[in-house]
């Protein structure tokens, strides 16, 4: 075995013995302790000479049979090549290395009383032999010498390779530090070791020339902030990945990457894992339940830090507390345009207004594929802009009106410019099925190539799905045969034997549906076999657009609806951006379906301007200016009304503040929101020394912000665990999943009241119990199981609250989603997600309870809690689901295939992996070692 070690730590400072007494330091500390009166004696006679080296010699005569019998083989070869060496060079040297010193002697020949020739050890640099080390402690720095005497041989070329990065990197700081734009090293201010990993892993050979003119602006070059935006599948991530590892590895500082979804952070986790490796640097995870606040401070790596818009609030929060935000050198912002999304938005301007105020070294890039009102975005993030119409495939817009297909073409007088009529054959009975002409579309193009079809509801994609199977040739059902037949056995085994009746119908065709009603793992293994080919059409729902990247040949719009409204510009821009596979395709088209009524609708759609993204601080009653506002008091960022006022107009609100509320001025919004702050008892007004108000946050309110709780909700979750503390009841979990039940998920379930009733009769008397301490009456469940109408008023959000506890309590004893949602009559994607948003807000709770000393109780219950519900697996298969992007399904693949640990998966060899578990591609294979090791 070879010991490469690192540091300059101590090896061996908590070894004792690992056989009792026979070790051979337990030897050595009794034949040291039997010789060490005599020599202390003579130290303290002034008249007697101190023979230290000459009892270290004894001692190394007494104990050497012992030491090269307890040596290794491969220490016993390193000393016995010393000593062929040290005889070789003995005339010219002054001594060998003793063996229990890390450091070099002289030796010379003298006798002791009996006559005995001994090696007398003196010290070259230290003549003065009265200080005698411990024999033991040489003995540990002469092992410690020899384990890293192997690492040279071993690693001889790997360190070669990395003395290379290392002078490239260095090549690149000082490319960096400078501000020329004309030489920039190797390969962009990077190592060339980057481009080979680009190469080895995306594939890109060479970047764009939009790309290289981005990653040489000047103002890339002078870390100046910056917003670009090129339209969907333009190559924008990679840029953004450069100027990453550009911050990583040549100016040393963390970076945070943010992105909408969990399923894209984890994506990009699994993606930049091999880069991790290779150059040395962290990846840390923070979507749902995971990551630490704040990450853990490390000397010698730098860390990226991918999360999702709330997590990379919280982590930018902690990393403001604990005076460290400047330690990330670069923020990047994937889909900027999210900044006029709703609640979401509205975090991700507080988080970018926090950055901008308290960091005056951090650099902030955005980009995005649909922005308009670029202006305003520049004003707030002080940024430079840099836009492109490239795309790597040619997009050709078309639109379907009746049975014939019309070009977009802006020059036209009505947009639309006759292309050609559709030539399939209809039965009349397929008329009637298919008026749209959905076959014909599709088959223009399936199977050797694959297709989006982008529905208006969930429903309707399944039941598109299953009307095409019906009227496709058979022959469709032999194209990849065998890989069908694999993919449909994985998804009945991730459902634990179940499987939906439309997938089981459609996937032997080559199709499937993609919405948000399909299970983590489903989506997973669906998403995986479109990308390989095995499955050629998709229908799905406008959330795959904003999803994961899976671009398709053509882009079919199966009406200008999503739901009831009709579609926004940048909505349908994000659609069609999916058309057309760069290295693949040598051009995309899209195809809208319209009906006549629809005509004027449709032209303002396809030609009209990228709606402006506005600020959404006063979205929902003002609830993310409310936020913003205690969390700058909790963080002393800003303590007085006036200091509020300066923060807030600093964002992006105040900047687009005559269109959005002309009405008021921004400091009476600041006043109303301080208002409401301190009637809710979230914060507190106190003198300052000049007389003037100071704020500061309640107890409440630190645990409210450092918790991430909505504010609607603060007190209602204060008052629940207050009430549990009262009569916390531990014989079942179901208290304590009650607590951590999301209070926004309430809006989306209506119970099923003859389920509830049902269930409810099942509970045991200590639930029962609990139902009655939380204000769920039995009596209340059976008069609305039996339709009967109820005067005596009963809290709603409780009830409906506990019949989603129940939900969740069922999947921690079954931990099958099919079997649960069968039980309540729910969709299987909404059980999924109810669990992820649980743990999510388990986790949540967790550093709300932190702040609350009453509280301390539960801290240790809900962390527990929260681990069983972010993976709701039997125990075993946790492990293995710590690995970004390994779901249920693929876990017991692993599992069952002998990959039990994590140690097991990342000494994995991905070709052997390829070949134990079904449907693992080489790239996929590749990215879950690497994900392991990191």
């Amino acid at each position: 075995v070879v010991l490469q070690c690192h540091s300059d730590d101590d090896l061996f400072g908590d070894y004792d013995s690992l056989a009792n007494e026979s070790s051979f330091l337990a030897k050595l500390d009794d034949v040291e302790h039997n010789f060490a009166p005599a020599c202390s004696i003579n130290c303290r006679d002034d008249t007697k000479p101190c023979h230290v080296g000459n009892t270290d010699s004894i001692l190394i005569s007494d104990l050497m049979d012992d030491f090269f019998d307890d040596l290794p083989s491969s220490q016993r070869i390193l000393q016995q090549e010393n000593e062929t060496v040290t005889k070789q060079t003995s005339s010219e040297q002054s001594g060998p290395l003793n063996p229990f010193r890390g450091e070099t002697f002289s030796v010379k020949e003298d006798e002791d009383l009996t006559g005995h020739s001994l090696n007398s050890v003196t010290h070259l640099a230290e003549p003065a032999l009265n200080r005698r080390r411990s024999l033991k402690d040489h003995l540990k720095s002469t092992m410690t010498g020899n384990a890293r005497a192997q690492s040279p041989q071993v690693f001889r070329a790997k360190q070669q390779k990395d003395a290379v990065v290392t002078k490239e990197i260095n090549l690149a700081v000082k490319t960096v530090e400078s501000t020329s734009d004309v030489d920039l090293g190797p390969f962009f201010g990077l190592p060339s070791k980057v481009k080979e990993l680009i190469q080895k892993h995306r594939g890109i050979k060479d970047l764009y020339e939009w790309q290289r003119t981005c990653l040489t602006l000047e103002s890339v070059q002078q870390r100046k902030n910056l917003i670009y935006s090129l339209p969907t599948s333009g190559g924008k991530t990679l840029v953004a990945e450069m100027l990453i590892l550009r911050e990583l590895l040549c100016r040393k500082k963390d970076a945070l990457f943010i992105l909408p979804y969990v399923a894209i952070v984890q994506e990009k986790v699994r993606g930049l894992a091999s880069f991790g490796l290779e150059l040395d640097f962290i990846i840390e995870e923070y979507a749902g339940s995971k990551g630490k606040y704040p990450p853990i401070k490390r000397r010698l790596k730098n860390s990226l830090f991918i999360a999702t818009i709330e997590k990379g609030h919280s982590l930018v929060n902690s990393l403001i507390e604990a005076n460290r935000l400047e330690s990330v050198g670069l923020i990047v912002v994937d889909e900027l345009h999210m900044l006029g999304e709703g609640s979401r938005g509205a975090i991700l301007e507080i988080t970018l207004a926090k950055v901008l105020f308290v960091s005056k070294t951090t650099q902030i890039i955005g980009m995005s594929a649909t922005l308009n009102n670029v202006g305003d975005l520049q004003k707030f993030l002080k940024a430079e802009n840099y836009s492109s119409d490239f795309r790597p495939v040619q997009l050709k817009e078309y639109v379907k009106l009746s049975d014939c297909i019309y070009e977009v073409d802006c020059k036209e007088e009505d947009c639309f410019k006759f292309s050609r009529p559709l030539s399939f054959k209809y039965s009349s009975n397929m008329k009637k099925m298919d008026p749209d002409h959905l076959i014909a579309l599709v088959t223009e193009v399936i199977p050797m190539h694959s297709c989006l079809m982008f529905c208006p509801t969930k429903k309707n994609c399944e039941n598109v799905a299953g009307m095409i199977c019906k009227y496709l040739n058979k022959c469709f059902i032999q194209h990849r045969e065998k890989e069908k037949t694999d993919l449909l056995d994985e998804i009945r085994s991730a459902g634990n034997g179940s499987i939906c009746s439309v997938l089981k119908r459609t996937i032997p065709f080559g199709i499937a549906y993609h919405h948000s009603g399909l299970t983590n793992d489903e989506r997973k293994l669906i998403e995986e076999a479109y990308s390989a080919g095995v499955l050629c059409l998709l229908t799905c729902t406008s959330t795959l657009a904003a999803g994961v990247n899976l671009p398709a040949r053509r882009v079919i719009l199966r009406s200008p609806y999503v739901a009831t409204e009709f579609l926004k510009r940048n909505q349908y821009k994000q659609m069609v951006g999916r058309a057309g596979r760069a290295g693949i395709d040598t051009s995309g088209e899209s195809i809208l379906i319209i009906q006549e009524k629809d005509k004027l609708l449709a032209k303002a759609l396809v030609s009209k301007p990228l709606e402006n993204c506005y600020s959404n601080l006063i979205h929902d009653n003002r609830k993310g200016l409310q936020s913003l506002i205690l969390s700058l008091i909790g963080l002393n960022i800003s303590r007085t009304p006036a200091g509020i006022h300066e923060f807030l107009s600093c964002t992006l609100f105040s900047v687009q503040q005559e269109h959005l509320s002309s009405e008021k001025s921004l400091w009476d919004l600041t006043m109303e929101a301080v208002s409401f702050l301190t009637e809710k008892g979230l914060i507190m007004s106190t003198a300052g020394s000049h007389g003037d108000a100071v704020l500061e946050v309640t107890k409440l309110g630190r645990a409210t912000y450092k918790g991430s709780i909505d504010l609607p909700y603060c007190d209602v979750l204060y008052s629940d665990l207050k009430r549990g503390l009262e009569g916390l009841v531990l014989d079942s979990i179901l208290h304590l999943v009650y607590l951590v039940t999301p209070y926004d998920m309430v809006a989306h379930c209506k119970p099923d009241w003859m389920i509830y009733f049902r269930q409810f009769t099942q509970l045991t008397a200590v639930e029962q119990n609990i139902a009655s301490m939380v204000g769920v009456p039995e009596s209340y469940i059976a008069k609305k199981a039996s339709g009967q109408s109820l005067k005596k008023g009963v809290d709603s959000l409780a009830v409906n609250r506990f019949y989603l506890s129940f939900v969740l309590l069922a999947l921690l004893k079954e931990t099958n989603v099919w079997v649960v949602a069968d039980k309540f009559n729910l969709a299987r994607g909404f059980v999924q997600s109810l669990l992820a948003s649980s743990s999510a807000f388990c986790s949540c709770v967790v550093h709300f309870t932190e702040e609350l000393e009453e509280f301390w109780a539960y801290r240790a219950l809900f962390i527990e809690l929260t681990k069983r519900l972010t993976y709701c697996v039997k125990a075993e298969l946790i492990p293995l689901m710590e690995v970004a992007g390994i779901l249920e399904a693929r876990a017991k693949q692993l599992y069952v295939a002998g990959y039990k640990t994590l140690a097991h998966l990342a000494n994995a060899d991905p070709n052997l992996l390829t070949k134990t578990i079904q449907n693992m591609s080489k790239r996929q294979a590749n990215q879950i070692v690497a994900s392991a090791k990191v």
